[in-house]
């Protein structure tokens, strides 16, 4: 079974008021499911359903607007995901998925390879992977210059290398997404680029008893703001705001819950 705790900003660091964290256990998948949208995968038969019922930002949609839950399996090779959910109206105004992608409808994943959270605003000590309803998955890295650091020009990129994912709706009420999403992961020694020469980093090989930092949300939007912004922002894990604000993920790893790689 899962459990939840809060986190608090305390003294200039997120600090945790009781361990362990929002935790579970993800078991081992003895052949991978296949990443076409359809759940009826043998490998998500042994996984616990995770809900998606803690709002990081906005306001606490109806059940009839969203709801979410998702499921966790793993192979040596790679980290699998199952997210249910049920969304009224799938929205997506910017094309462009390197442009305002956390105000359309997408899927947040939070992942940290050695749970050491802390600061990934600007650098891969953690990803916060967005996937837009076009599968494409965005996330912001370091600056590509001290030119670029000095005028705050952020370095957003997508990492078809890292993730793949591919989502189905039922044709049955309460016609629910089958989102389903292959992960590498990787270290904080990942890079955009390597030097000639220099050693490519290569992704975890994933073995029982890894325990990582992990977090799911989903962005809401409908359409219905004046800014055609997100109007909900909904994980798993419950944060303590810090001045007011929740949303906190996608900068700082620290927020995140642990799992345990089981066989």
């Amino acid at each position: 079974m899962y459990r939840r705790i809060k986190w608090m900003l305390a003294a200039g660091a997120l600090a945790l008021l009781a361990p362990p964290a929002f935790a579970f256990d993800v078991p081992f998948a003895a052949e991978a499911p296949v990443i076409d949208g359809d759940p009826s995968d043998a490998a998500w038969a042994r996984a616990e359903w995770i809900p998606l019922d803690q709002l990081m930002w906005g306001t606490m949609p109806g059940k009839d607007d969203f709801s979410g839950r998702y499921k966790l399996v793993w192979t040596r090779d790679h980290l699998y995901l199952l997210a249910e959910i049920t969304d009224d109206i799938l929205y997506d105004s910017h094309p462009d998925p390197l442009q305002f992608y956390w105000e359309d409808d997408a899927l947040e994943i939070f992942i940290d390879a050695d749970a050491s959270g802390g600061d990934h605003l600007h650098n891969y000590n953690a990803f916060a992977f967005h996937i837009s309803l076009d599968n494409q998955a965005a996330d912001m890295g370091p600056f590509l210059s001290e030119e670029d650091r000095q005028a705050e020009n952020v370095n957003v990129r997508l990492f078809p290398d890292l993730v793949y994912s591919q989502w189905k709706r039922s044709p049955t009420e309460p016609n629910n997404i089958y989102w389903e999403v292959q992960i590498t992961v990787m270290g904080d020694d990942y890079q955009d680029s390597y030097a000639t020469g220099e050693a490519v980093a290569q992704a975890v090989s994933l073995k029982a008893g890894d325990i990582m930092g992990f977090m799911l949300a989903y962005c809401d939007s409908d359409g219905k703001n004046e800014d055609g912004g997100r109007e909900h922002f909904i994980g798993d894990v419950e944060i303590e705001p810090v001045n007011g604000d929740r949303n906190l993920g996608y900068k700082d790893a620290s927020v995140f819950g642990h799992i345990t790689l089981v066989e």
